[in-house]
């Protein structure tokens, strides 16, 4: 075999393995929806709410801050809901009635804890339940009575949740002991 030849099945194997690796790597919270579409689906609803991600910026957007932070025992948390009145019942992507912000989290790149500054985890939807069937949004259907008497949906969009996208509970979300 010629150098030449050689050299091509060389690049030849690099472009095979290369796309092999491409293949698995996808985003750490998309691999419980089947769905990649999705991510385009909620792209409108990241630009929405991206500016959020610092707290103080959501009194700003109508958001009102909650200071009790939801948990379930066994399932995880969800963390503290700033609700949005007029966007209950809602069910725009652009329009969540309420972010979740949660704390204790690390800078991954100074190794610093967050100070007591909240960080943006997830985005909600919420609807009266008045006897209609649960919306969907994304190919989703509400779920009802985690909040009585409301249909609600999450997007874990700003933390990675291990139950799912769209799970109410997430694993990796605390709250502070009282």
């Amino acid at each position: 075999m010629s150098p030449r030849s050689l050299r091509a099945v060389e690049a030849a194997a690099a472009v095979a393995t290369a796309a092999a690796f491409a293949l698995t790597a996808a985003p750490a919270h998309a691999a419980p929806h089947p769905d990649p579409s999705v991510w385009t689906q909620l792209s409108g609803t990241t630009q929405a709410t991206g500016t959020y991600g610092y707290e103080g910026s959501a009194a700003a957007g109508g958001y009102a801050r909650t200071d009790t932070c939801v948990a379930d025992p066994t399932a995880g948390g969800m963390g503290y809901h700033y609700v949005n009145p007029a966007n209950i019942g809602s069910v725009d992507p652009r329009k969540p009635a309420a972010l979740v912000y949660a704390d204790g989290f690390t800078n991954e790149y100074t190794g610093t804890s967050s100070g007591g500054t909240r960080k943006l985890v997830a985005v909600e939807w919420v609807v009266k339940d008045s006897g209609q069937a649960a919306p969907t949004l994304f190919g989703q259907t509400f779920q009802k009575d985690q909040l009585p008497g409301y249909f609600t949906l999450h997007a874990w969009l700003y933390q990675p949740n291990p139950a799912g996208l769209f799970a109410a509970w997430n694993p990796e979300v605390a709250c502070p002991a009282v």
